[in-house]
């Protein structure tokens, strides 16, 4: 099994390519050791200390290191227990949970229309985009009075330096340029 690795814009995140299907489809964020029970891989990577975050992608992870880790110290270990865990066939997730898109509310006719057109540009447009990077931005909400779409960034987008330019120039833009009562995008909480 060969295993490729990419720097993402983030420098305290790798990101992995097992060169087979991780996921599948949707994306999974562990944050903390206790959420990574969840899943044999993502336990594996916190036993290894100086990782603080794990992110599953379709077919990608990514790594998120505590910040005084090294990545040539830390990167071995890591790609030895992604190989043990697709060579051994145990299932990523030990719960049937996928997170897709986090909150849907529920919108008058005329708001879920364009809570759709908006869900439909992150699915086709963004995502993918975003994915190339070893993140995900998924659809919180919208709020109709303001005209405001809140979005999670996720795996390597989430901490990253660059997240908040990625919203603004990026996403915010091409929303706003197809879905004119889009007035501005935030980051969820």
């Amino acid at each position: 099994m060969f295993i490729q690795t990419e720097t993402t814009p983030n420098p305290e995140v790798l990101k992995f390519l097992p060169g087979r299907e991780v996921l599948g489809e949707g994306a999974r964020e562990f944050k903390t050791p206790e959420e990574g029970e969840a899943s044999p891989l993502a336990k594996a990577l916190f036993q290894l200390g100086d990782v603080t975050r794990v992110f599953f992608g379709p077919d990608f992870l990514t790594v998120t290191k505590a910040g005084e880790a090294e990545w040539p110290h830390l990167k071995a270990p890591i790609l030895a227990a992604v190989m043990d865990h697709f060579t051994s066939g145990r299932p990523l997730l030990l719960d049937a949970i996928e997170s897709g898109h986090d909150a849907d509310g529920v919108y008058d006719d005329e708001t879920a229309q364009i809570v759709a057109e908006i869900k439909d540009l992150l699915d086709t447009r963004i995502r993918p985009a975003v994915a190339q990077d070893g993140g995900d931005i998924l659809f919180n909400r919208f709020d109709p009075a303001t005209g405001v779409v809140f979005l999670h960034m996720k795996g390597a987008c989430a901490g990253c330096p660059s997240s908040s330019a990625t919203l603004r120039s990026g996403v915010e833009n091409m929303l706003k340029h197809y879905v004119p009562e889009v007035t501005a995008v935030e980051q969820a909480l």
